[in-house]
């Protein structure tokens, strides 16, 4: 059987049905009173409720709502329904259905589905966030899963580990085109393609997007498996999105407000995140307590108070020299990353997770905020590459910056230095145990996180990416030579991966924190191993990583 086939088979397995790519990724090729196209899904728990998601489709294809009921049970045969109600599949929510189910206990599993004109979804199991004293605590961590960059191995990994909620850190999806930004093993030989083909720019398209990756089977299987806990980052939208502005918004692609609005409304019709009962688009940084051992705070470092990124090339030349481009402009002290309600509301949330004596303040966001500089590599090693059309010039660019130990990401924190300073400041006041929680990059990373005065403020975990590629793309070097330069040139990096794909576990008790990357073998290959790497850990009150 093909690895496509075989693929197909796991779906179908599932309680769906392939045939030609439509109706956002899915066909139907039997009739039905209902259709069920693309999964279900659990989010955002709490102690007493948890959201529940499906996406029905009507039997006939012309209807505009489609009625149906869900169910919370005990057991997967459903013999003890402890909570159910009804609701609605509608055309201008693109037939998602979202309901926050209450009534539930705390610290509980559940499985729960959907019914529709007499036709069940597949079941979900899903858990109910803890109150009291909690011994243990695991998160799977996940970002960057790129469709046409390889398979979702990690996804199939996290929906087959023991874990209590799954994180995911942003880029869900990405926007591009067909053949930009791809592994062409996994866009050819695989049949990995993206719908639309074109780079998604409306509504309609971010939905064909989202619609698509859900039919991925292994997507569905860590949905199916386990409550998500969810924030975008930039590709959910369009490439390094800032509040007014993107990288990856062109000349001739519409209004940039109007595209963030859609790309929010797919985002918001897709995700099992907790909305409003219109699907408004508020703000996405909230805060869950899991019982008295920690808060999990997730923030929106991408959107809603960011400040343009700055530029080394187009922003040196305009200032005349580095140093005054570090003192106008990447030190200004007016730049923002998280705005400044945003901020106000953190230091809140902060405050209260002190004042209830929570051990830990974890915060789950999207880009790294531990000092990563540039490093230098030796000439005759450069000389050795084979680097890309595409990293040719910016490998010589970073080289030129290297000895004024700049920062090697402007996205990132590193490119808002007044903004962490006020952020580890709100730490070191308000918090017990500090933990910080990164995608983005495709990497893993461990950082102790130190204020400008060189005082611990906390840790910092990074998770490798899904699929979508890491370092080892653009600059070639053996992984331990590349993790020794990194670590030369970036005093708080206490580790590295810059070479392999996968997911992060992190695992809270009383006494520690503990972090594990788990990686998969290969991302285009249809069968994998995955192994974890080794364990970094803190313990409560040390706020630095153990040696």
């Amino acid at each position: 059987m093909s690895t496509l086939l075989r693929r197909r088979s796991l779906l179908q397995a599932s309680g769906a049905s392939l045939g030609v790519l439509s109706l956002r990724g899915f066909a139907i090729d039997k009739p039905a009173a209902a259709h069920f196209t693309h999964g279900i899904a659990s989010g955002d728990p709490l102690s007493d409720r948890v959201i529940l998601w499906t996406r029905v489709l009507p039997g006939n294809g012309n209807a505009q709502a489609v009625p149906c009921t869900w169910q919370v049970a005990t057991d997967e045969t459903f013999e003890t329904v402890i909570a159910s109600g009804e609701a609605v599949a509608r055309a201008e929510r693109d037939f998602t259905v979202k309901v926050d189910a209450t009534g539930l206990a705390p610290a509980q599993s559940y499985c729960y589905r959907f019914i529709a004109n007499g036709v069940s979804s597949p079941v979900g199991c899903t858990r109910t966030l803890p109150v009291g004293p909690v011994s243990e605590f695991k998160m799977a961590v996940a970002s960057c899963s790129n469709y046409p960059q390889g398979f979702f191995h990690a996804y199939r990994d996290i929906a087959e580990s023991n874990v209590d909620v799954v994180l995911h850190l942003g880029d869900y999806i990405y926007e591009y085109p067909v053949g930009y930004y791809t592994n062409p093993v996994a866009e050819n030989q695989f049949g990995r393609k993206v719908e639309p083909e074109h780079e998604i720019l409306v509504l309609e398209d971010y939905r064909m997007r989202h619609g698509l990756y859900r039919t991925d089977p292994d997507l569905q299987a860590a949905h199916a498996a386990h409550p998500w806990i969810t924030v975008w980052d930039d590709h959910e939208m369009m490439n390094d999105t800032w509040r007014a502005g993107a990288e990856n918004h062109d000349e001739g692609e519409g209004d940039f407000f109007q595209r963030i609005h859609a790309a929010r409304q797919a985002y918001h019709e897709w995700m099992p995140i907790r909305t409003g009962p219109e699907g408004d688009q508020g703000v996405i940084y909230r805060a869950f307590q899991i019982g008295d051992l920690a808060d999990l705070i997730m923030l929106d470092t991408r959107l809603v108070g960011r400040d343009k990124q700055l530029d080394y090339a187009e922003d040196i030349k305009r200032a005349g020299s580095v140093e005054v481009f570090l003192k106008d402009d990447l030190y200004s002290p007016e730049r923002q990353m998280l705005g400044k309600e945003q901020e106000a509301w953190l230091q809140n949330e902060l405050q209260e997770s002190k004042a209830r004596g929570a051990t830990w303040q974890v915060l789950g966001q999207q880009v790294l905020m531990g000092k990563l500089n540039i490093p230098v590599i030796p000439p005759e090693e450069l000389a050795k590459l084979e680097l890309s059309e595409y990293a040719k010039p910016r490998v010589a660019e970073a080289q030129q910056l290297a000895p004024y130990g700049l920062p090697s990401n402007l996205d990132a924190w590193d490119g808002y230095p007044a903004a962490r300073e006020r952020l580890f400041a709100m730490l070191s006041a308000h918090a017990t145990n500090p933990i910080s929680l990164a995608g983005d990059t495709h990497n893993g990373w461990a950082f102790n996180l130190t204020n400008a005065q060189g005082e611990a403020v906390g840790v910092e975990w990074g998770t490798p990416g899904v699929s979508s590629p890491g370092l080892e793309n653009y600059v070639p070097l053996p992984p331990e030579q590349m993790q020794a330069l990194l670590k030369g040139s970036s005093p708080e990096l206490v580790a590295c991966d810059t070479s392999q794909r996968g997911w992060t576990q992190v695992t809270l008790t009383p006494e520690s924190a503990a972090a594990q990357w788990q990686f998969v073998s290969s991302v285009v290959e249809p069968v994998y191993t995955s192994q974890f790497g080794s364990k970094l850990a803190v313990q409560a009150g040390d706020r630095e990583l153990e040696a």
